[in-house]
């Protein structure tokens, strides 16, 4: 991990702290949604549909119920009656719908968790089938929906390049796989749940069952990975709810399989992406095209709208962008680390070094030659954007300027050796719907309390550096509670907006704690206020990034191995640098996985996905990450947030896995426009 200098140093950018939670996760006394005791737990599990769409004509249930040891089965004849907030995904046990394979149409309540597991297994459903719309074609062409002075601005450019690219369902697969164990009794629900916001969880839970949001309480203080599939709420927390209000004073705990959560908790739309460009011969881009198709459910649409980086990132006289979906019998896609920007970025990066080919200009030289002054779709001015520095900085690291741009010119022992550059951004945001309290305790500590999530980003450890510093004491003074709905307000941990959040609400209450009761408080002292996201609508706030790839070919079989990554960023100041390179090499290998390991693997015939656990789906393990050096320019962003902070859990991940496809062509000469690459690839 570098920084690059700058003249002066607060304690917030000197901090270089370890996890405070870190010593709990190793020695396996944090406990999760999964850990949490209960005198009084039972145990559930889900049936889930083997239609893509129809109805239920019949479930017999009587051996399930004839089980030693089952309390309840719940179908949608006998479930707690849910207010519909129009929301499908969430009207869970409601209806004899059938709207995607793997959707709940039962759960089993039992004694233990294996009792439970065979109840379900025991029970008996017929359907009546429909016909389903399930395929997705990821080498069908994308056909543009471009102006016609599109069309004739790139029939004039002296330049001009029309490819095809393709990205593949990815999942989430967190270590942790998602859970929830709901208790019912007096008028209220309590939920402990793995989730990336509390307050979001509660307040639905809240409206489908038609209670005030006080009679709802939601803990979530350990999340064992998530990025992005526990954002929203999922079918088996309602599940979980339900089953709760069918047993109450019982604890209702649900887990879902590894293989449950390929359908239940979310994943990556496929997409589909057609990138015309058009240029003057010496690469100054004249006319930028993106037309995108991706792959929705007909129970809840989400758009990935991965064709938004190519409206900003370069100068460009003309643009257009469009995005079709496809609205299919298949499960939900949700959010995943980076979206729309992540496969975006790899089908716009890897045409720009196609055209950096065409025109015969250096890869990192057309970029910067392409550099906007403005942001090119809204006009705004960005308040900071050193995506040239950043490429500056990381070829002069990663020796950019020894690199002979010939693709194939680089043998040694058998393998082909190719380099290649990419950019990477991610928007900048702010909620402003944040509040901490402050209390000062008997043991002469701080004690912060806000409702944020601690996804495994390193928030305790984060917010403590902010309040730290605000309050003028070390942060070993300082202790940070999140994670519970009865405390102060905050949004959740998502779009990379949760540390500048959160922190401006922290720092409020740290400044409004030191007006009142000043640098000696007594015990009990406490204050409490809510953060100002600022106004930034008349400016483009985004973070960028340079990120270069150095991979390896086997000449005789095809395989690929990645020997060297190197992120350069801009992300506005950095808190704690540990936590900071933790997230960005995190993001740098869910990288690599993207480029070389991860594809759902969809049976079109049946709706679902095949490869449905960590045997069949890959994803990076540590003889897949060789050398990965992290950058970012020292540097403050005060336009953007408190303390000059913008987000860095997800722009690492953006443009990682163009830089290894460019890096592959330069060292085979052959270019690979669909993720992931394989050694069928290079075996042609």
């Amino acid at each position: 991990m570098s920084v690059l200098s700058a003249p002066e140093r607060s304690l917030t950018a000197l901090a270089d702290l370890e996890r405070v939670d870190g010593r709990a996760k190793v020695e396996g006394s944090a406990a999760y949604a999964a850990d949490v005791p209960a005198a009084s737990m039972v145990y559930c599990h889900v049936v889930q549909s083997s239609i893509a769409r129809g109805s239920l004509t019949r479930i017999d249930t009587d051996r399930a119920e004839a089980l030693s040891g089952v309390l309840v089965v719940l179908t949608h004849d006998n479930a707690p009656r849910l207010v519909d907030i129009e929301d499908a995904e969430v009207f869970v046990l409601q209806t004899p719908a059938v709207a995607y394979r793997g959707q709940i149409v039962a759960a089993v309540v039992a004694d233990t968790p294996e009792t439970a597991r065979l109840g379900a297994d025991l029970i008996d459903v017929s359907y009546q089938v429909e016909p389903a719309a399930i395929a997705f074609g990821l080498d069908e062409p994308v056909q543009p929906q471009s102006a016609a002075e599109i069309d004739r601005a790139l029939a004039a450019a002296p330049v001009r390049l029309d490819v095809h690219y393709a990205t593949p369902p990815e999942h989430h697969v967190a270590m942790e796989p998602h859970a929830a164990a709901a208790r019912w009794a007096d008028g209220r629900l309590a939920l402990q749940e793995s989730t990336q916001g509390v307050h979001h969880t509660r307040d639905v839970l809240a409206r489908l069952l038609d209670l005030p949001p006080d009679h709802v309480l939601v803990s979530s203080r350990f999340v064992g990975g998530a990025f992005g599939s526990k954002i929203e709420v999922h079918p088996h927390t309602v599940t979980a709810a339900l089953a709760a209000l069918a047993l109450p004073g019982r604890t209702i705990r649900l887990v879902l399989t590894r293989q449950q959560c390929f359908a239940l908790a979310g994943y990556r739309s496929p997409t589909r992406q057609r990138i015309r460009l058009g240029a003057a011969t010496d690469g100054q881009l004249q006319v930028v095209a993106v037309d995108v198709a991706e792959q929705t459910s007909r129970t809840k649409e989400f758009a990935e709208n991965c064709q938004g980086p190519a409206a900003r990132m370069y100068a460009s006289v003309k643009r257009h962008t469009s995005n079709r979906q496809s609205i299919l019998d298949v499960p939900i896609p949700t959010w995943m680390r980076g979206p729309g920007c992540t496969p975006g970025m790899f089908a716009l990066e890897a045409a720009m070094d196609e055209l950096a080919i065409a025109c015969a200009v250096d890869p990192v030289e057309l970029r910067i030659h392409n550099e906007p002054l403005v942001d090119p779709e809204s006009g705004k001015p960005f308040p900071q954007r050193r995506l040239v520095n950043c490429l500056r900085v990381g070829a002069e690291r990663f020796g950019w300027e020894e690199r002979d741009p010939t693709p194939r010119a680089r043998r040694r022992s058998g393998w082909w050796i190719g380099t290649g550059v990419s950019s990477a951004t991610y928007p900048h945001a702010r909620i402003a719907d944040n509040a901490a309290r402050i209390r000062f305790q008997a043991d002469g500590r701080y004690l912060v309390e806000i409702a944020a999530a601690d996804i495994g980003t390193g928030s305790r450890t984060a917010l403590a550096v902010l309040a730290a510093d605000a309050l003028g004491v070390p942060p070993s003074r300082v202790e940070v509670e999140l994670g519970v709905s009865d405390l102060p307000e905050a949004s959740v941990a998502g779009g990379s907006f949760g540390t500048t959040s959160w922190g401006a609400a922290v720092i409020a209450a740290a400044r409004a704690f030191r007006a009142q009761h000043g640098t000696d408080p007594g015990p009990g002292a406490e204050s409490q206020a809510r953060g100002s996201a600022g106004d930034l609508a008349d400016r483009s706030a985004h973070s960028f990034g340079a990120q270069f790839a150095e991979v390896r070919i086997r000449e005789d079989t095809g395989e690929i191995r990645v020997t060297r990554l190197l992120g350069v960023f801009s992300v506005g100041r950095v808190v704690n640098a540990r936590t900071a390179r933790s997230q960005f090499v995190g993001g740098m290998t869910m990288g690599i996985g993207m480029a070389l390991h991860e594809e759902g693997v969809w049976d079109s015939r049946y709706g679902l996905v095949v490869n449905h656990d960590l045997a069949g789906y890959h994803i990076p393990t540590c003889a897949d990450v060789e050398e990965i050096e992290v950058v970012w320019l020292d540097e403050d962003d005060p336009d953007t947030g408190a303390r000059g902070i913008r987000g860095v859990g997800e722009i690492g991940i953006t443009g990682v896995a163009a830089a290894i496809a460019n890096a592959a062509h330069h060292a085979t000469g052959v270019r690979v426009r669909r993720l992931p690459l394989t050694v069928d690839d290079f075996l042609s």
